[in-house]
This record gives structure tokens, sequence and C-alpha cells, in this order.
């Protein structure tokens, strides 16, 4: 790393690594459920699971949102020694570190279709689009302030929430900086004509 430099991970990427995971462990767990009884039965269950779906994605979605807003204000433009970490690289580590979360989360879920079918599943799933519309959400701002928001990877390891309490602060690039565009999907590279 360039003297005086930070390693800089971008916040919606860090956000987002963990919807796909949740979404799909989600899905799996209440397809599994479904094949069970249970102790409430497979309608209840799935009309249960509905509402914890929407309930959990919605929750998860607007989370933190004030203290993301009081970052994103108080964000600090990133220096020229800064080093911007790339999606995949991103998205890797934040899966490798929370990787017995999502396990235990799984598992969970898949217990808990013994008593109510499918339900736990769904809610794991919901939680998996609520990161994606939190995603969106700070997609909206990077397009509205024309900026990317990136922090600071060590302060990711010491909390591993891109708002946690370690985040003392967000730095910001300009909106070509890096490989995920606004929201923190894949930038597609336009092929250059010959």
């Amino acid at each position: 790393m360039a003297r005086g430099g930070q390693g800089l991970a971008r916040v919606a990427v860090v956000v987002r690594a963990g919807a796909a995971p949740m979404w799909w462990l989600g899905v799996l767990a209440a397809g599994a459920g479904s094949l069970l009884p249970g102790l409430t039965g497979r309608r209840i269950g799935w009309y249960a699971g509905a509402v914890l779906f929407l309930l959990t994605a919605a929750v998860v979605a607007v989370a933190r949102r004030k203290r993301y807003r009081a970052l994103v204000k108080a964000a600090a433009r990133a220096g020229r020694n800064d080093v911007l970490q790339d999606r995949a690289v991103s998205s890797r580590v934040w899966r490798r570190g929370h990787g017995w979360w999502l396990v235990l989360g799984f598992l969970a879920a898949a217990a808990s279709s013994f008593a109510m079918p499918a339900a736990g599943g769904m809610a794991l799933a919901g939680a998996g689009v609520g990161l994606w519309l939190k995603a969106a959400w700070l997609g909206h701002q990077e397009r509205a302030g024309e900026a990317l928001l990136w922090v600071r990877v060590d302060w990711l390891r010491r909390g591993g929430a891109p708002a946690g309490k370690t985040v003392r602060g967000y730095r910001v690039t300009g909106v070509a900086a890096g490989d995920a565009t606004p929201g923190g999907a894949r930038r597609r590279r336009t092929p250059v004509p010959a």
C-alpha cells in the first residue's frame, strides 16, 4: 500500500455481499421446510412466512438509515494514496467473515420448519432482499451526490458493519472509480471498438 494511504471498500458492495447468500439459503430452507407438515401445517407456515418475508425485508432495508445519512453527510474526499478494493474482494472478505453466521441462520431457519413449515426460510430470504433494497437506496444516495461511498477496510475488520460503531467516517470518490456501479452492482465494461 502506498505511504499514508488506506485500503477502502465500497459501502454498497459490503451491504450487498450478504444479500445473495441469505436469499438462496432462505429459499433452500423454505423449500426443505415445505416438505414437513410441522405443528401448524403447511398453509399457515406459508402465510406466516410471507408476512415474515415482507416484515424482515422492510426492517433490514430501513435499519440504521439515520446513521448512514450522518456518515454520508460527513464524508471526506479519498486521498491520492488510498487503495480502492475490488468488488469481488470486498464481497469475498465479508462472506468469509460472516460464513458461520450464514450457516447458523440457515440451520435455525431449517429447524424452525418443524414448528412452522417454510416460515424461517422465508424470513432469511427476506433479510437478503432487505440488503438488496438497502444497497439500492445507497446507490440512490451516491447518484444524488455524484460520488461513490467508501469505508476503511481496517474499520470493517474490527466491527464488520459498514455503519457500525468502529466506522468513524466515509470517503468519497467520483462515480467512475472502482469496478462497481452506484449501489454496488458489477460495472459492465463497454467493449472498445476496433
